[in-house]
């Protein structure tokens, strides 16, 4: 199994390699659908395409995306996916995205990803290396490192691509941009993002019973890249959001979706520090409630409006940021699934989930009514992305979430949960975005983190057995950053 995983790892990575010398030399390669012939199609025509991970999300993703060609279906589960299979029984049916890759070739065009998070910059990778285009849900990645990754990889192989956070694609995303950037609410002076999520099982231990595999599952390709640990229901399906080693808790599940209106309104970039606080964390599932605040320095002004250092703050697990002033008493802000806030010096806005329904309090039946100068998006948030694909790299208008955007956001997401996973250290985290590290944690600092917090009462008495892990801070942070993958596991 090991053998035959190397095995495929470098078979792709000796195509792209091979491709982008070519392509250096001057030689043009010219696409497989432009020559035509069995199985391919000219980029106006049908697209073929294959789904990684298609039991969940997945399966949305494909019913949104009509006309073309669903040609192959992988999935690590046969039980959770079976209704996917059914949607298209022509599709080959894989367990193995390697596997499908390489058999199948000459015969995908584009790659829709809805798996597990941790597999996500693996998946991504090696489509991209041969060529696919990309829809890959969000979180873009598990890390940070593999976000800046699949932002290379993007910009190298020319690939048209797509995060997941469909609410990007929506015209609410585009009014609460546009009303803040005319100056409608002055200048920004903080912002605020939350979500009720997590609506699964979070602050969990590492269950102790060993219950035998499903026959239809395949466990060590659902475990991929992360370190072996016997097979739990409680991981899989969906469940995996709560477990570090698979998901990014219920910051990286709505971040992209909530904080998305914020960071293109404000032009955010990188922060220059976080810092963050939660109920009990422990080291191997995401906290029941946290919250995380990032520092953004002075940007650049806009023509109607300047833009200060600022303070963004995340909430999740039902915390909510205080109500700003003139709130009218009894008003949910958002919705119940969560929403966004930016406090200007004039004014706030406020905007639900997906940048749905934005309205400047005060001002809610008289929104501003000003020029629309972000490109809107007639199509869905998958066509988007299929009309990408099919256009010449050249002339193409690439996709609203396109991965040079997505994956600098997505690094602002996912670090979020350094703030969280490092509060032991008791201080706000200074970070280089650049080089893509904490600069103020010590060669000899530790965290403590919870591994067991048992309780009992014996006689009406409470008794409290937590038990700790302390770990090296500064090590720990790089492995949050720059994944060490299981032997046999690495990027394309």
């Amino acid at each position: 199994m090991e053998e035959n995983k190397k095995e495929t790892n470098s078979v792709s990575r000796r195509k792209f390699i091979a491709s982008t010398a070519l392509t250096a030399a001057g030689v043009m390669i010219v696409p497989r659908h432009v020559l035509g012939g069995v199985g391919f199609t000219a980029p106006s025509d049908t697209l073929n395409i294959a789904g990684i991970g298609i039991g969940g999300m997945g399966r949305a993703n494909l019913t949104n995306i009509t006309g073309q060609n669903i040609v192959a279906l992988c999935d690590v589960d046969w039980d959770y996916s079976a209704k996917t299979f059914n949607d298209y029984p022509n599709a080959k049916k894989y367990l193995d995205y390697r596997k499908m890759l390489e058999e199948m070739d000459k015969d995908i065009d584009a790659v829709v990803i809805a798996t597990p998070d941790h597999t996500h910059a693996l998946t991504a990778g090696a489509s991209m290396s041969m060529g696919k285009h990309v829809y890959l849900q969000k979180p873009l990645t598990h890390s940070i490192y593999e976000s800046r990754y699949l932002t290379g990889m993007a910009k190298q192989t020319g690939v048209a691509t797509q995060m997941g956070n469909q609410g990007h694609s929506n015209e609410g995303t585009r009014l609460f941009a546009e009303w803040i950037q005319n100056g409608e609410i002055g200048d920004p002076i903080e912002a605020h993002a939350w979500t009720n999520r997590p609506i699964w099982p979070q602050g969990l231990e590492r269950p102790e019973e060993q219950p035998p595999v499903p026959s239809t599952l395949d466990w060590d390709l659902f475990l991929g890249p992360a370190k072996s640990r016997p097979y739990h229901p409680a991981y899989t399906p969906w469940n995996w959001r709560a477990w570090w080693d698979f998901g990014t808790g219920a910051l990286g599940d709505m971040g992209c979706h909530l904080m998305d209106p914020v960071y293109l309104a404000l032009n955010l970039g990188h922060p220059t520090a976080f810092e963050g606080s939660s109920s009990q964390v422990n080291t191997e599932s995401a906290p029941i409630a946290g919250m995380v605040t990032y520092y953004f320095p002075e940007r650049k002004s806009l023509d109607k409006i300047k833009m200060p250092a600022l303070k963004f703050n995340w909430y999740d697990g039902g915390l909510l940021p205080e109500r700003p002033a003139g709130m009218e008493p009894g008003k949910i802000m958002g919705d119940g699934g969560g929403g966004a806030m930016v406090v200007g010096t004039k004014g706030t806005i406020i905007c639900s989930t997906y940048g749905r329904d934005p309205y400047i309090i005060g001002r809610e039946n008289n929104p501003p009514q000003v020029k629309k100068v972000i490109p809107r998006v007639e199509l869905s948030h998958e066509m988007d992305w299929v009309r990408a694909c099919k256009e010449p790299k050249a002339s193409r208008v690439e996709a609203s979430s396109n991965f040079a955007y997505a994956g600098p956001f997505n690094e602002v997401v996912v670090m979020g949960n350094l703030a969280i996973r490092l509060q032991d250290l008791k201080k706000k985290l200074d970070w280089d975005g650049e080089n893509m590290k904490i600069t103020n944690i010590g060669d000899n600092e530790e965290v403590k983190i919870v591994t067991t917090d048992k309780f009992t009462v014996i006689n009406g008495d409470p008794k409290f057995d937590t038990q700790y892990e302390t770990i090296n801070a500064k090590q720990a942070s790089e492995e949050y950053i720059k994944h060490n993958y299981r032997e046999g596991w690495e990027l394309s």
